[in-house]
């Protein structure tokens, strides 16, 4: 049970990190790559995205 609700928090926290990747004003090559790296990490891509990298992303991606 609990493992299930980490699952679909997981999930759901996934889903909103791709869609604000998408968003974001850089090509669409850089969007593709940072979605891959953040749904290929799971967790620790996921608190890395939204607490360093999406705030850095547009300075990578020019």
């Amino acid at each position: 049970m609990i493992a299930t609700i980490i699952f679909v928090a997981g999930l759901i926290l996934a889903i909103w990190c791709v869609l604000d990747i998408l968003k974001q004003p850089i090509s669409l090559v850089g969007k593709i790559i940072v979605a891959v790296i953040v749904l290929a990490t799971n967790w620790l891509g996921l608190l890395l995205y939204y607490f360093w990298a999406r705030h850095h992303l547009t300075s990578w991606f020019k």
